[in-house]
């Protein structure tokens, strides 16, 4: 390969004293510790732009910028030198910020690159990512990560992911999607690559040079590897914000942004129930996207259109509460932790598949909205949307839906908080536009006690026409995590006319306590064991009258191994207090009663980056006075970066005292990647019980961010009511595209 003589000179040197530095760790490993504070480092102003094609050695706009060096391992040797050397080089013009990272390598052929899909997983390969925290509160972030081949990685972190989106925590959002570029290559030193994030795909304060928390991080796949610039505690990852270290003099152009995404779209229908022949639709929309100020952003969005988002995953309801399906359009992804109160899968405020999204998982039309989301000053943040979606006679008023969420962030990863959810009804349904109203409200708070210990917690109300009585609802959480011991201890209730219409809500009219003790524990040498993690959490409901409802004791060890493989053994004590009987499946009935069941949980899986990995669940034990076997197996196979699929089977043997009945759910994924942005899945699902087959095809060929070609077809085939019926063929073609305006 042909350099220049400061290109060979760096390459030499990075080589040279990488493998100085490996004898150096192997010679005198209990001599080197990680720093006491966070690391410091200088952007550097680029004469010119990088060429982006991953060739960071021999790229002349790099050759002055100093090389940020020093990674430390937070898995599997916790607080070692990382065994690779990886130099970064950060580095920025008038319209973007540039980032070149060397990852050396003494294997190159080690490498593993699992997937070549835009913000496929980067746990199972090589890869490298970088955290920025552009107005340094240390609690909000993005992240933009790639792996050898190049992908596009990106995300938003809202408080630290501290509880997923739930009990006034935050959560990482891989949906949230940015107009960026990036490319990498593979060579005899290793591989490397180059990011160019355009400032206008960011969000930072209207200070002409400023400093930004940062850190990076480098998996090195094939050593179970895991490797930070600035140290973490074994416990946290990427999203530990408040730990990142920093990057001084980035000079910032003031900013501007206005972006126009106009789409096209025609969708021809044929089969199905509820129709006769071959129905053809046209439609045209778009979104806009505007910068009021560096940190404040206006959406807009009219005809607004998700047909090119991947259809749900089938469920299968074996209790009686509702199921949760994750929200998966782009336009409510976005921001979506700064909306978020409540407890993910249990009660949420706001729940936006409530817009545009029926009880059946059917698209509603949505006329449009607008949404002003970001920051005033450096630590508060607000979200306001307002969304109509049109009527459908005799099933589906017109509504109006109106989120006002405001949040001020306080030191130490504190905050506090409150948000205001209303749906406004036109009465075309009930009759009276005067009561087609639902409104929820809710103050929530987050309290970080030194680096370990955090308390949030929430108190919320609704407002329904004729609903009166207990309309609250509150949780108070505590939770401790160090390097060995992840605990927690949380009190919620849910009143019986609680009534979050434009939320989530599993059920209501209960009180809930909970408790998890969870300790990690790293062998020195046992087995091959990387970590043992025992555990014990439990969960149970009781109604305002008492009644013990629902109670769930689990006990369990995880058991993982250097060479990625893991077992999970554990034992669940269940406790379910029927009031009224319910029919489980069609014919079934579980009486009312008290049932006291055990059960033993078993979870094995293979190392996730071999070409051809398996994981199996498997639960044995009593069910509502019965037996259950419940077997999950997921088979997942690979060819290079370019191909992967993944079948998988959930099967249910159910015998209770009302009949005995069999579920079988199957599932199979496959996705193939001519290119980095151009892609073909497939999803098909399968429901034995309910005797349907899901088809989903998804063609798309990406301009930036989710814009571009899409190529969508559906098939439906449902035989459930046992009447002659053809099935559901849907055949549409979407195009969409980013215009910069300014």
């Amino acid at each position: 390969m042909r350099m220049s003589k400061v290109a060979s000179h760096r390459w030499v040197c990075g080589g040279v004293c990488g493998t100085l530095l490996g004898l150096m760790v192997s010679v005198h490993a209990s001599d080197p510790t990680p720093p006491s504070t966070p690391p410091v480092a200088q952007a550097y102003p680029l004469g010119d732009a990088p060429t982006i094609d991953g060739n960071v050695i021999d790229d002349p706009a790099w050759r002055h910028a100093a090389a940020i060096t020093g990674f430390w391992q937070i898995r599997p040797d916790d607080g070692r030198p990382a065994t690779q050397r990886t130099e970064v080089f950060v580095g920025f013009t008038e319209e973007a910020l540039y980032i070149g990272v060397v990852c050396y390598d003494d294997n190159p052929e080690g490498i593993i690159v699992s997937d070549s899909r835009r913000d496929a997983s980067l746990r199972d390969s090589d890869s490298f990512q970088v955290l920025l925290d552009t107005f340094r509160d240390r609690q909000n972030g993005v992240v933009f990560g790639t792996n050898p081949a190049g992908i596009e990685y990106d995300g938003q972190i809202t408080r630290e992911s501290s509880g997923r989106f739930g009990s006034g925590g935050g959560g990482f959002n891989l949906n949230w999607d940015t107009t960026w570029v990036v490319k990498a290559k593979i060579s005899d030193i290793g591989w490397s690559a180059e990011m160019e994030i355009p400032f206008k795909a960011l969000r930072y304060d209207d200070d002409d040079v400023q400093i930004w928390g940062i850190n990076f991080q480098r998996n090195i796949r094939r050593n179970n590897e895991v490797v930070f610039w600035s140290p973490l505690p074994r416990q946290h990852s990427l999203s530990r914000v408040s730990q990142a270290g920093s990057i001084e003099g980035i000079r910032v152009p003031p900013q501007r942004n206005l972006k126009l995404t106009p789409y096209g779209l025609g969708k021809v229908t044929h089969g199905g129930e509820s129709t006769s022949g071959t129905h053809t639709d046209e439609e045209f929309g778009f979104d806009i996207k505007y910068s009021l100020t560096p940190s404040l952003t206006l959406d807009a969005t009219y005809n607004t259109d998700f047909a090119q988002v991947e259809v749900d995953e089938l469920q299968v309801n074996l209790d009686r509460f509702s199921l949760f399906f994750p929200e998966k359009r782009p336009f409510f992804l976005e921001n979506a932790g700064q909306f978020s109160v409540g407890s993910r899968r249990e009660m949420q405020i706001f729940f936006s598949r409530r817009i545009g999204v029926g009880e059946n998982g059917e698209q509603l039309p949505i006329d449009g909205g607008l949404r002003l989301s970001g920051k005033i000053g450096s630590s508060t943040n607000i979200g306001l949307l307002q969304m109509r979606t049109e009527a459908l006679e005799g099933s589906t008023p017109q509504n109006d839906f109106s989120v006002v969420r405001v949040n001020q962030e306080l030191r130490n990863r504190s905050s506090i908080g409150m948000i205001f959810v209303n749906r406004d009804g036109d009465g075309s349904v009930n009759g009276d536009e005067g009561d087609d109203y639902n409104r929820a409200y809710a103050i929530d708070g987050r309290w970080g006690i030194g680096e370990e210990t955090t308390v949030s917690g929430y108190f919320a109300k609704t407002d329904s026409p004729r609903l009166s009585g207990k309309d609250h609802a509150l949780k108070i959480d505590a939770s401790y995590s160090s390097e060995e011991w992840s605990n927690n201890l949380s009190y919620s209730e849910v009143g019986d006319e609680f009534n979050p219409e434009v939320g989530f809500l599993s059920r209501s009219g209960y009180r809930k306590g909970s408790f998890g003790v969870f300790r990690r524990i790293r062998p020195d040498d046992l087995w091959g064991l990387h970590e043992l993690r025992p555990h014990v959490n439990y969960r149970g409901f009781w109604d305002f009258d008492g009644y013990y409802e629902t109670g769930f004791l689990h006990v369990d060890n995880h058991w993982e191994w250097q060479n990625g493989w893991e077992l999970h053994t554990g034992m669940n004590f269940t406790h379910e207090g029927v009031k009224d009987p319910f029919d489980i499946v069609d014919g079934v009935t579980v009486q009312a009663d008290k049932y006291d069941n055990e059960e033993v949980q078993l979870v094995l899986s293979s190392d996730r980056s071999a070409p051809l990995s398996f994981r199996v669940r498997t639960t044995v034990g009593g069910f509502f006075g019965g037996d259950r076997v419940s077997i999950s197996p997921t088979l997942r196979y690979r060819v290079g970066e370019t191909f992967s699929s993944e079948l998988s089977w959930d099967y249910n043997d159910i015998d209770l005292p009302g009949g005995d009945f069999r579920i079988n759910l199957a599932r199979l994924r496959v996705s193939y990647s001519f290119t980095p942005k151009i892609l073909l899945q497939a999803l098909v699902q399968f429901n034995e019980h309910d005797n349907l087959i899901a088809t989903n095809f998804r063609f798309s060929w990406l301009q930036s961010a989710n814009a571009g070609l899409y190529l969508v077809y559906n098939e439906i085939d449902d035989s459930s009511t046992g009447a002659p019926s053809r099935p559901r063929r849907e055949f549409i073609l979407k195009y969409s595209r980013i215009i910069d305006l300014l």
